[in-house]
């Protein structure tokens, strides 16, 4: 917990200070200009319960209450792009793009047979008979800028403090360069194997591909599914302890509140997390993916296409949690189910 927030307070510093973009980047300022008015409708503030707390002192011991209230946190930037180190947010391809490279060329390239250092958008194969749709990204997630501010505001008891760390680096698939790259050992997985298990959709009669193997490949010819479907992966990833992956899981202690934590990431569960699209189509709403666009003329990724390659969300999480008014919790009581 030191080393993560040394790490994040040392990259803050630097991320903090502007970096001109370029077509298909963001940056910190965006990032957080396009979270706090989505907060209207990603948020999904509201009061839904109460919590005991025994108090105790030199004059006796009595019984306090305190206000449990319900509502979703920005926990991660979650980024897909094409180039290795070549993240969208300016700020962390200047401070961590170069390092994932290195480490990952370095450590890491000799033992894949795919060149390290190459660009996404690739096929696998040579002939027309190939899958041309099959395609490689890269991806990280990356903790909100916002993320630590919500505990520094969190004991007034109507906020609840993010797990995680702004600006930390909880995945990037650069260092995942093994599993990411050559679906070992996820491609031996149930859910890799049998079509229709932890499948981004409704399958079979529309799917945006499987979450396993969770991996950089995927087969879709719609690019901003595609991303999507890489995004959803590292949340899955990330949001779970004990995967063959190398990352840092989404953990975190709850402070001076009582605090109940979302769960793992869960594909089309709404109750387990909901995605912002930041770039290249900055959104105010959130959501699921997996939408069935088979009515739709121009279908989900229709105004999502990056001329870049470039894709960006938030993640937001849902979060529980009442105000400490005592030395020992109680009980609470829950006058709604949250989140429904």
């Amino acid at each position: 917990m030191i080393l993560k927030r040394c790490i994040s307070f040392r990259l803050a510093i630097a991320l903090w200070v502007p970096v001109t973009g370029f077509p298909g980047t963001t940056t910190t300022p965006q990032i957080i200009a396009q979270t706090i008015p989505a907060a209207l409708s990603c948020m999904q503030w509201m009061p839904i319960g109460a919590c005991f707390w025994l108090r105790c002192s030199f004059s006796g011991c009595s019984v306090r209450t305190s206000i449990k209230v319900g509502h979703y946190n920005p926990d991660l930037v979650v980024s897909t792009y094409n180039e290795l180190g070549g993240n969208p947010w300016a700020e962390i391809r200047a401070t961590l793009g170069l390092a994932q490279k290195a480490a990952a060329t370095g450590l890491l390239g000799a033992l894949l047979p795919v060149p390290i250092d190459s660009a996404g958008n690739r096929t696998e194969g040579t002939s027309e008979r190939d899958h041309k749709n099959l395609v490689y990204r890269e991806t990280d997630a990356i903790g909100h800028p916002l993320s630590s501010l919500s505990g520094l505001v969190a004991g007034v008891g109507l906020l609840c403090p993010s797990q995680t760390t702004s600006f930390f680096p909880y995945f990037q698939s650069g260092l995942d360069a093994l599993s990411w790259r050559q679906e070992i050992p996820e491609i031996f997985y149930p859910a890799s194997l049998i079509p229709g298990l932890r499948e981004l959709g409704t399958w079979p009669l529309q799917t945006w591909g499987g979450v396993y193997p969770r991996t950089g490949w995927t087969t879709q010819p719609e690019e901003p599914k595609a991303a999507a479907l890489n995004a959803q992966r590292a949340g899955d990833i990330v949001t779970r302890t004990g995967q063959p992956h190398v990352y840092a899981p989404v953990t975190g202690s709850s402070g001076s509140m009582k605090v109940w934590p979302p769960g793992s990431l869960v594909e089309k569960d709404r109750t387990t997390g909901i995605w912002q699209m930041l770039l290249p189509k900055p959104e105010l709403t959130c959501d699921v993916f997996g939408t069935n666009d088979l009515a739709s003329f121009i279908g989900w990724g229709g105004g999502r296409v990056d001329s870049e390659g470039d894709y960006v969300w938030n993640l937001w999480r849902p979060y529980k949690c009442c105000r400490r008014r005592g030395q020992r919790f109680l009980f609470d009581i829950d006058w709604i189910s949250y989140p429904s």
